[in-house]
């Protein structure tokens, strides 16, 4: 069975912010494939919009037979039974998210899905811990590698890694 590589970010902000991420990633590894390889989980504060609970988010390696299409799918099928709401477009707070980074290093433009994700070159949150498990993956639009993007990137979000007892501050 043919495999695709595919990089997702996963998180939240709303209710028991753990236990989400880790029910995320079972459902991941039970409905998309094989978890390869994970970050950890970095706590980030809200971006494109304010509230006053920071994010965790943690970025997976997965190997799934899934087409892109229906990657998205069952993405959002996932959000939805952790109890995400999508009640606007714009950007908000919400107990489950997945984002679809990298699609093997296809390039893929047609609505609903935008492959490689169109704004992660500009999220520090999505760049930290892509660059734990991915440093060298090379943006197929870019050309250049996450270390790179890393390196140049002009967000100033602050990130952290994340440990139950407490944050410890992430510099770029």
């Amino acid at each position: 069975m043919l495999t695709h590589r595919v990089f997702l970010i996963i998180g939240g902000n709303l209710g028991n912010r753990e236990e989400l991420i880790a029910k995320t990633a079972a459902q991941i590894e039970q409905t998309i494939g094989r978890i390869v390889k994970r970050s950890d989980i970095y706590e980030t504060e809200p971006w494109g919009f304010q509230h006053e609970t920071c994010f965790l988010n943690q970025v997976l390696e997965v190997e799934t037979p899934l087409e892109a299409l229906c990657l998205l799918d069952a993405c959002q099928l996932i959000e939805k039974n952790l109890g995400r709401t999508r009640e606007y477009d714009d950007y908000s707070a919400r107990t489950a998210d997945i984002d679809v980074l990298f699609y093997d290093d296809c390039i893929y433009t047609l609505p609903p899905l935008v492959l490689p994700h169109r704004k992660l070159h500009e999220r520090m949150f999505v760049l930290k811990p892509l660059a734990q498990i991915a440093p060298s993956l090379t943006h197929p639009l870019l050309g250049k590698t996450i270390n790179e993007l890393l390196a140049c990137c002009s967000d100033s979000a602050q990130v952290w890694e994340y440990t139950p007892a407490g944050k410890k501050k992430v510099t770029a």
